[in-house]
C-alpha cells in the first residue's frame, strides 16, 4: 500500500471474516519525528511522621529515532457498516450460516449439495466512507402541461443517469429484414452538429469507405479517416447498423446491404483472436512481448484516491469543428490527428498485434496461407450459419491455429532464451499439430461450446455501450 500513492490502507476489524467490511484510511504528507521513550521508575524510602513509606520516582528517556514523512488517517465514521452471514428464521431468530457458507477444507460433493436458505452478499458496500448530508429539495414546479420524460426500467438501479442515445440500430443475426436507413433521430443529431466543410467531407470520406466495403469495424474506420471518436460516434448511426451476434458481430454494415444474403460477404466476417500464452507454449503471460490492455489487479475502486478524470466534450465543441480542425499546439497535421494504425485492424505475417486480443475482419488477415483458408470454398457456399458464416466449419479454429504458430515464431526470434529448453522432438510435435489441425487433448483454450445469439463475451462487445 504505502508503495502505491493512490491506494488506501486498509483495516479489517475481523480478518479472518470474509466478509468484513473494512475502513479506509487516507495518505498524508507530514514532517514528525519518531520517538523512543522510556518510563524508568525508581522506588524510594521516605520517613513521614516517623513512618517509612515507599514512594516512586519516574523518570523519562527520549531519543529521536527518525523522520516521519507519510501517515495514514482513518477519517471515515461508518465502521459499523457491516454485513454478517445471517439469516433470519419466520420466528426473527438469527442463525449464523459462516459454517455452511465458508469452505476451510476440502469438502466432498455432498457439501456443495446441501439445502440452505438464499444467501448473497452485496457485490460492492457503498463507494462513500463518510456520512454526507443531504439537503432536500422542493418538486420543481413545471408549466402547466409539461409531462415527464419516460425513464427505462435499466437505468432505475446501478447508473446515476440515463445515457444519451445515439440513435444507432442493434439487429440480430436471426433477425429477418435489415435497416435501409438510419433512424430520424439521427438523421437529425448529425445534420444539428454538421455545421462545417471539414465535417462534411468526414461524411465523404465515409461514404466512400462503406461504398468500396460494406462492412466495417470502428477501428478500421478509425485508421482510414482521422475524425474525433466522438463525432463517430454520431455519424456511423447515420450511415451504418450494427451487428450484435453471427459472424459479422460488432461491425457496422452499410443500410440496406445484408451480408447473409451475399457469399461474397464472407471476407468480411470477423475473428476473434487472442494470443495464446502458458508454459506449454514456451512462455508464460509476463514474458509476453505484447502487454495486456487491461489489468484486474488495477481495478480498486474501494479503496483508491485518484481515479481517471473523463474528458467530456460539449456540443459547442462539436459544433466548432473538434472533429478535424486543428487544436492549438498539436504537432500532428489535422488529416491524420486521430488516425490510428494499420496494425489495429491489418495482421501481417512478421509482425505481432498491438494487443492480446484483437477482432480481425478476415480481408485484413494480409497473410496468403490464411486467405487460402478463408477460399477454400470460394464457390461452393451453400448456406450461412451463425457460427462460421459462408466460411467452412472450423475455420476460425484453422486460422487461430495458424496465426499462434506465426505469433510463436516471431517470439522465439526475438527472445530465444525463453525455448533454451524445448527440444526438437517437441518442436515437431508442434508442427504436426500445425498441420495436422488436431489439438492436443489438453488443450486449454478460450473456445467453448457455441452458444447462438450470445455474440463474442469479450471488450469489443463493450461497444454497444457508445451508442444505446
Amino acid at each position: 500500500i504505502y508503495a502505491d500513492p493512490a491506494k488506501r490502507l486498509e483495516l479489517y476489524f475481523r480478518p479472518k471474516d470474509p466478509y468484513c467490511h473494512p475502513v479506509c484510511a487516507n495518505r498524508f504528507p507530514t514532517s514528525t519525528v519518531l520517538l523512543k521513550v522510556r518510563r524508568r521508575t525508581k522506588k524510594k524510602k521516605k520517613q513521614l511522621d516517623g513512618e517509612e513509606q515507599i514512594q516512586p520516582e519516574v523518570q523519562f528517556e527520549m531519543e529521536i529515532l527518525g523522520t516521519v514523512t507519510t501517515v495514514y488517517k482513518f477519517q471515515g465514521r461508518m465502521s459499523d457498516f457491516q454485513y454478517l452471514a445471517m439469516h433470519s428464521g419466520p420466528d426473527g431468530k438469527q442463525t449464523s450460516m459462516y459454517d455452511k457458507v465458508l469452505m476451510l477444507k476440502p469438502e466432498k460433493e455432498e457439501f456443495f449439495n446441501r439445502e440452505l436458505p438464499l444467501y448473497i452478499p452485496p457485490p460492492i458496500f457503498s463507494r462513500l466512507d463518510t456520512p454526507v448530508d443531504y439537503f432536500y429539495r422542493p418538486d420543481v414546479q413545471h408549466r402547466e402541461g409539461y409531462n415527464n420524460p419516460q425513464v427505462s426500467g435499466e437505468n432505475l438501479i446501478g447508473l446515476s443517469r440515463a445515457r444519451r442515445p445515439h440513435n444507432a440500430i442493434f439487429v440480430n443475426f436471426d433477425e429477418e429484414e435489415i435497416p435501409t436507413k438510419p433512424l430520424d433521430a439521427a438523421i437529425q443529431t448529425w445534420k444539428k452538429v454538421c455545421t462545417n466543410t471539414v465535417d462534411k467531407k468526414v461524411e465523404e470520406e465515409l461514404r466512400k469507405l462503406f461504398e468500396v466495403r460494406p462492412v466495417w469495424s470502428r477501428n478500421a474506420v478509425k485508421a482510414n479517416i482521422s475524425v474525433h471518436p466522438d463525432k463517430l460516434k454520431l455519424l456511423l448511426p447515420y450511415l451504418a447498423y450494427y451487428m450484435l451476434t453471427g459472424p459479422w458481430r460488432s461491425l457496422w454494415v452499410r443500410f440496406g446491404y445484408d451480408p447473409r444474403k451475399h457469399p461474397e460477404a464472407k471476407i468480411y466476417q470477423v475473428l476473434d483472436f487472442r494470443i495464446r500464452c502458458g508454459m506449454k507454449y514456451g512462455y508464460a503471460p509476463n514474458d509476453m512481448p505484447v502487454k495486456a490492455k487491461r489489468s484486474t489487479y488495477n481495478y480498486s475502486l474501494p479503496i483508491t484516491v485518484k481515479k481517471p478524470v473523463s474528458h467530456t466534450v460539449s456540443v459547442h465543441d462539436l459544433k466548432q469543428g473538434l472533429g478535424t480542425s486543428g487544436a492549438a499546439g498539436t504537432k500532428k497535421p489535422a488529416s491524420s490527428r486521430y488516425k490510428l494504425k494499420e496494425s489495429i485492424y491489418i495482421f501481417r505475417e512478421g509482425a505481432l498485434p498491438p494487443y492480446r486480443q484483437m477482432f480481425y475482419q478476415l480481408c485484413d488477415l494480409n497473410v496468403e496461407s490464411l486467405q487460402k483458408i478463408i477460399h477454400r470454398n470460394d464457390g461452393t457456399e451453400s448456406d450461412c450459419t451463425e457460427r462460421d458464416g459462408w466460411c467452412l466449419p472450423k475455420t476460425s479454429d484453422d486460422l487461430r491455429d495458424s496465426m499462434s504458430l506465426m505469433i510463436k515464431q516471431i517470439i522465439r526470434a526475438t527472445r530465444p532464451a525463453l525455448f533454451s529448453n524445448t527440444t526438437s522432438s517437441e518442436d515437431g510435435k508442434e508442427q504436426l499439430t500445425y498441420e495436422s489441425g488436431e489439438d492436443e487433448d489438453d488443450e486449454e483454450e478460450e473456445e467453448e461450446e457455441f452458444k447462438p445469439s450470445d455474440g463474442s463475451e469479450n471488450e469489443m462487445e463493450t461497444e454497444i455501450l457508445d451508442y444505446v
